[in-house]
């Protein structure tokens, strides 16, 4: 038997024992769990809400082994993969979104070893930045161009420091919660806080960002403040996760504004994780920054109450095998 963890009501983990896996399919690895990171996606999960999984199907919460987990980092115990091998230590996707159990099985084409100068907590922010360097990959060349990042969470704050690292000659980032002693470490030059409807109310004219990018999902609101936002024949990229099936925005501001809007989800994971790595390696110090709390997986509860409250300190929380004190 091994242990995990699963949402039987909203905001309530309980352990559980489960049986270990059994088999892989092709292009399956086997994981032993090392650390996790606690994403925002994942936290409608944690508070109930009801998902579109196949097997999110509880009364009062998921209730499906090792959910809402999907950024892992673990060891090779088994692998159906050419490119994985016994012993190898990796990060990327938990594919099911089932990354709270001691064994995970995974796609592996959603994983690539990570640097063993990393330790497994502080090699889990190469996903989420993978996540980013895709979505950058399709706003082209930003040297010299105005961006603004709606949301300056951990997903917010990697947006702002990839657009100052690729020439964005100004980068704004707007929040309610209070960002600004984070904001130089990111490459924020102006830190707002403030909401987005407010931002866009008082925003100069003359300095309308050339690429906003929305951060912050899980409501319609923001999309059509970013569209709002964007300056004539800009581009807005969509990177929050929707929650709604529609979402309702000006098409005359649009069509008047020459405005292009792009989404998507990551592809060509592998490959956007090594690129991922390559950046880290260049920036040594951004994952060391982005990582802000730590928590023992038999905390996983106290770890996500901290990831649903506004706090100007937290940035990356990393659940990992180990007892360790909160960093």
């Amino acid at each position: 038997m091994m242990w995990g963890y699963r949402l039987v009501a909203p905001y309530t983990f309980a352990r559980i024992d489960l049986a270990e896996p059994a088999g892989l399919a092709d292009g399956q690895v086997l994981l032993r769990f090392l650390a996790a990171g606690i994403c925002g996606s994942d936290l409608p999960g944690f508070r109930g809400t009801q998902g579109r999984l196949p097997g999110d199907t509880g009364c009062g919460a998921a209730e499906m082994d090792g959910f809402p987990i999907h950024e892992i980092a673990g060891e090779v115990l088994a692998s159906a993969h050419p490119d994985h091998a016994l012993g190898d230590r990796v990060v990327g996707w938990a594919s099911g979104f089932d990354g709270l159990m001691a064994q995970v099985i995974a796609d592996g084409d959603g994983l690539t070893c990570y640097a063993p100068s990393l330790t497994p907590q502080h090699a889990i922010g190469l996903q989420p930045l993978a996540c980013v360097l895709y979505a950058v990959e399709q706003l082209g060349d930003l040297t010299g161009k105005r961006v603004a990042v709606i949301g300056q969470g951990s997903i917010g704050l990697l947006f702002s420091y990839v657009a100052k690292a690729f020439g964005a000659a100004h980068v704004t980032g707007v929040d309610p919660v209070d960002r600004s002693a984070l904001a130089g470490t990111f490459g924020v030059d102006t830190a707002v806080r403030s909401t987005s409807d407010r931002w866009v109310r008082h925003l100069d004219p003359a300095a309308r960002p050339d690429i906003v990018i929305e951060a912050v999902g899980h409501q319609v609101a923001t999309l059509g403040h970013a569209v709002e936002a964007a300056a004539f024949g800009g581009t807005v990229f969509y990177f929050g996760v929707p929650d709604d099936d529609s979402y309702p925005i000006s098409m005359r501001i649009m069509l008047r504004n020459n405005l292009t809007l792009k989404s998507g989800v990551t592809l060509d994971r592998r490959r956007v994780l090594q690129r991922a790595d390559a950046f880290a390696r260049e920036h040594p110090a951004l994952l060391p920054a982005y990582l802000t709390h730590t928590f023992p997986v038999a905390q996983v509860q106290q770890a996500f109450e901290l990831a649903c409250r506004p706090d100007p300190a937290r940035v990356k929380i990393a659940l990992v095998a180990s007892v360790g004190a909160q960093a």
